[in-house]
């Protein structure tokens, strides 16, 4: 367990879930399957990821004055997770999102941003001092990109490492590349940064080049089961995906992120630290739900 600081910032939702064998089209209603209700969001999922496998980390976040914001700070706290700067916002509800999860383990997701779409930068400069005192900064894209900037610049000025899940997809400047330390997009997220239709490892390559070549200094390009690839001074690494059977694949992609920064701030070889994600990654999607899917740190060793 490493005592360097982990700030994440991001969104807060509660998530919806219905698991039926097959995700309707459009206009179309599916009978059957089950539903449950979970704590979700990319930024509390990765909070939660990075806490459970061993990171000291403060989540900063806006909720709104409603019961579901007030259950995420409970969940939050018996997590370790240091809650001081949520914001509460007294105009909108919590975020809600709506997901239906096929039989396959697909999914489809609608998001109602609700509160997380006002957390602002003043809200970012409050927390100031806190984030200051952090090794890394981790962020994702259901807040606001002006906030996403603010916060980066404001880390990448003290010569914090920001990471940054592109997630969801979105084009981004060249100035916030240029600030980060690593950037994980997934295949798609790929495409949209790099123009590069990603289908293999020699494409995922020529995108990475190019995501890397705007300025990010670390490139990590998620491909599913395919594991990941690292571009890092111009050489590449390849991450084999853990072989699993999907029952679920929400928060995947924030579980490998969680992951990923604890193993920066133990100090690991960027190639150790993604194997680390990954292998964190593949144990959630055999699980149902987005945090309930998250593993512990001493759960890793099932998977070796």
């Amino acid at each position: 367990m490493s005592d360097k600081k982990i700030i994440v910032i991001g969104s807060c939702n509660t998530d919806m879930v219905i698991k039926a064998d097959r995700l309707p089209v459009p206009g179309e209603t599916v009978i059957g399957g089950t539903f449950f209700m979970n704590p979700g969001g990319k930024g509390a999922n990765q909070a939660v990821a990075a806490a459970r496998l061993g990171g000291k980390v403060t989540f900063i976040s806006k909720t709104g004055n409603d019961v579901f914001g007030r259950q995420s700070i409970e969940l939050f706290n018996t997590e370790n997770i240091n809650t001081n700067y949520i914001f509460s916002d007294p105009k909108n509800p919590s975020g809600v999102a709506l997901i239906t999860v096929d039989s396959n383990g697909e999914n489809c997701i609608v998001v109602a941003s609700g509160a997380n779409a006002s957390l602002c930068p003043a809200d970012i400069e409050t927390a100031k001092n806190e984030i200051e005192q952090s090794e890394i900064v981790l962020m994702q894209l259901e807040i606001p990109m002006e906030t996403v900037e603010y916060a980066t610049e404001m880390a990448f000025k003290k010569g914090i490492k920001v990471i940054l899940n592109p997630a969801p997809a979105q084009s981004l400047s060249d100035k916030l590349l240029k600030s980060l330390y690593i950037i994980t997009p997934n295949k798609s997220e790929a495409e949209i940064l790099s123009g590069i239709k990603v289908h293999d490892w020699e494409s995922a390559k020529k995108a990475a080049d190019v995501i890397r070549a705007k300025g990010a200094n670390i490139v990590v390009i998620t491909l599913g089961s395919q594991g990941a690839l690292i571009c890092e001074n111009q050489k590449y690494h390849k991450v084999e995906a853990t072989k699993v059977t999907a029952l679920d694949t929400t928060a995947a992609g924030d579980t490998f992120s969680g992951a990923l920064c604890v193993g920066i701030s133990e100090g690991n070889s960027i190639v150790d630290a993604v194997k680390m994600a990954a292998k964190a990654a593949a144990l959630s999607v055999t699980r149902m739900g987005a945090q309930s899917s998250i593993p512990y740190r001493s759960e890793l060793s099932l998977l070796e």
